[in-house]
């Protein structure tokens, strides 16, 4: 077998591992996860991810494994803007608490097969295209300026989304969760509920998140490997840190702003990077794309935590925590 392979193989056999761990011991059916829970399986899956990082690193070598570390940053920073989404989508459909273990995982493992999806379209065509990189570069620019600039009266209505008004034309729909079900006959025809619906939206939703995410990742590094596995771990996360976050995701006024910035850098390192690659070095880019996305990210959350936005009272501020 290839390194290639070895790596592949070993990443499926820790994934389905996990997995089983996960759900096997780490979860149980319909029950509500508490903080202490949530941060036992936050721990769980970072852990991995950060001793898939060392794995890297003896096998493939001291850069690949900083761009993996770097992507995944990356993608997990992003995910924190996925949570305060699915926040107001389960808000939206009323989702019991007990539920939310179940949709979230169904959804996120559905996400994960659509990103699988995306990537090798995105990597395929990059490979017999490179220009496409300079179109990426451009939109990580925009999509960047526009989270910078965005107002907070821009609030996301999953009932007026697009995703939504699709499902309601072609299946018929029910307005409460059927119990826990997904689907049930009424007067012998099938119709779906809002945990189907809710199902549907946060595998979509992260498809959408991932307009952005995979062309960042793909700004740090070309290598197939590092972009899935950067992807999926940051993904697989998602649920334990919904729980872990979904009381203080509202604090983080400021991070959008970082991931800004962030996304900015890499659009313009992609747009620059011939230029670039004349004067520094590889390994020296690999280190300054993850100084650049730490720096950025900690740094807009920490300011986040000790700096209050303008016009927002503090006393209001915590009431809606």
């Amino acid at each position: 077998m290839t390194p290639d392979q070895i790596t592949y193989l070993v990443f499926g056999i820790v994934l389905v591992v996990a997995l089983v761990f996960d759900l096997g011991l780490l979860s149980k059916k319909d029950q509500k996860i508490t903080i202490r829970q949530a941060l036992y399986q936050t721990f769980f899956w970072v852990g991995l991810a950060l001793g898939f990082f060392v794995f890297m690193w003896v096998e493939k070598g001291e850069r690949l494994a900083l761009e993996y570390l770097s992507g995944y940053l990356m993608e997990w920073s992003l995910s924190i803007d996925n949570i305060f989404v699915f926040i107001l989508i389960f808000s939206a459909f009323s989702v019991k608490e007990k539920y939310y273990g179940r949709v979230l995982l169904i959804g996120i493992l559905m996400a994960i097969v659509f990103r699988v999806i995306f990537i090798t379209v995105g990597v395929a065509l990059v490979e017999k295209f490179h220009w496409i990189l300079y179109v990426f570069g451009v939109f990580l620019l925009y999509t960047g300026y526009k989270m910078f600039t965005a107002s907070d009266d821009e609030e996301f209505d999953p009932h007026d989304s697009k995703i939504y008004r699709f499902l309601k034309k072609i299946i018929p729909l029910v307005p409460h969760d059927g119990d826990g079900r997904y689907r049930y006959l009424q007067n012998g025809k099938p119709v779906y509920t809002t945990l189907f619906v809710v199902v549907i939206m946060l595998a979509a939703i992260d498809l959408v998140f991932a307009l952005d995410s995979i062309p960042a990742v793909m700004g740090i590094s070309r290598d197939k490997l590092v972009i899935y596995t950067s992807n999926i771990f940051a993904v697989l996360g998602l649920r334990s840190l919904f729980f872990l976050l979904r009381g203080a995701v509202s604090k983080f006024d400021y991070l959008q702003q970082g991931i800004a910035i962030v996304l900015v850098f890499i659009g313009a390192k992609m747009l620059a990077e011939s230029w670039i690659n004349q004067w520094l070095a590889k390994e020296v880019q690999v280190f300054i794309s993850l100084g650049v996305i730490m720096v950025c990210i900690a740094g807009s959350i920490f300011y986040s935590i000790f700096m209050q936005k303008k016009g927002v009272p503090k006393d209001v501020e915590d009431e809606s925590i």
